[in-house]
């Protein structure tokens, strides 16, 4: 995430931000041109390139700040809802406690993963075996059914269309799963990242041609999915999973490895932007020359760490910024913020996603968000 500036009066402002607070102008933003807007004070418009610009028809429910530009948009109201917004086919029922909050917590996290698709010019759309797919949402709770049993919502994919309950929108119910499913972080942003991650194996490693180097690198897709979901809850990971995979549940199945190692990538390509944005640049300390002595060397930050082509430069700029950042959660009293440890295995998977994604506009569909 780089770093935004209020168009009215200067003061730094934040990706999410509605209205500055220090000259109370409203603000928008606008994805394909990664802008911050503020509206006129007299006509409260937006406008940028001579486009007028409007915000999205969610700005006063959820306090999206996303911009539209009017008869452009051919999704939802009157073509008013935002790129991201649009793409929520089922929002919860706004009739239940707490769901109006839980909707804003998910579309909050979801402009998080569209800031990151334009970023990489990724596809939205995809020519697949049986007709175009596109990347779509169902924002849905647990209801209950006619026998007094809970009906549950499944958080997962299916042909491009990406179901999350919104129970992991409560930081409480998320730390619950996260403990029992023994994992080390649990966000609704590694949410939406890890279940995006499915859509891109059928875009550009199914539709893509791409399927015997994905075999290469991470095992036979074609092996029983379910057969091999059940024996990972059952039987738990092999004893060495952390030698090759990201996380335990990489281990369960090669479509898990490849959408844990893709939310991983983006994890890792967000941060490093943000590092550059606000100029943190950690220097590692080798040892070398004589014994007991260190030798330190500033650690080169990519200015455009999502348009880096140079996997190398990433991974250089990367392992020193993990180990400040857990110094620092240490330094306060918390865990580490960056709990993995890269082997040369992982790092060739997440190597995979980045060529993977660096090639994708020469592979794929040609629409993408501009």
């Amino acid at each position: 995430m780089r770093r935004y500036s209020c168009p009215n009066c200067g003061n730094e402002v934040h990706f999410q931000n509605t209205q500055c607070i220090n000259c109370s102008a409203l603000l928008g933003y606008v994805p394909g041109l990664d802008r911050m807007l503020s509206a006129d004070a007299a006509t409260s418009a937006f406008g940028a390139d001579g486009e007028a610009r409007a915000a999205c028809a969610n700005r006063e429910a959820i306090s999206c700040n996303w911009l539209v530009i009017p008869g452009k948009n051919t999704h939802g109201v009157a073509g008013r809802l935002c790129t991201s917004c649009s793409r929520t086919t089922i929002i919860p029922d706004l009739s239940a406690p707490g769901n109006i909050e839980r909707w804003a917590r998910l579309e909050s996290a979801k402009r998080l993963l569209f800031y990151s698709i334009e970023k990489f010019h990724l596809p939205l759309e995809s020519a697949g075996p049986d007709g175009d797919t596109t990347l779509r949402f169902n924002l849905k709770g647990d209801k209950p059914a006619l026998d007094g049993t809970i009906k549950r919502v499944l958080t997962g994919h299916e042909n491009g269309l990406i179901t999350i309950n919104i129970a992991e929108a409560d930081d409480d119910v998320r730390e619950k799963n996260r403990t029992a499913m023994g994992e080390p972080y649990r966000t609704l942003i590694g949410h939406f990242r890890h279940e995006v991650g499915h859509f891109y194996w059928d875009c550009l490693i199914r539709d893509g041609g791409r399927n015997s180097d994905f075999t290469a690198c991470f095992g036979d897709a074609s092996v029983d999915y379910a057969a091999a979901l059940s024996n990972h809850y059952q039987n738990g990971p092999p004893a060495d999973w952390r030698n090759h995979h990201v996380s335990a549940y990489a281990s369960a199945h090669p479509w898990e490895d490849f959408a844990e190692t893709w939310a991983h990538y983006i994890h890792m390509i967000d941060a490093l932007e943000t590092a550059f944005a606000y100029n943190v640049t950690p220097q590692p300390i080798r040892a070398g020359g004589t014994a007991g002595t260190a030798v330190t060397e500033a650690a080169s930050l990519p200015e455009t760490p999502y348009k880096l082509s140079d996997w190398p430069t990433l991974v250089e700029a990367w392992i020193p910024l993990t180990v400040a950042m857990n110094a620092m959660s240490q330094s306060i009293g918390n865990h580490d913020f960056y709990p993995f440890v890269l082997t040369e295995a992982i790092l060739h998977k997440l190597g995979f996603i980045h060529d993977l994604i660096q090639t994708a506009d020469s592979i794929t569909m040609e629409k993408s968000i501009r």
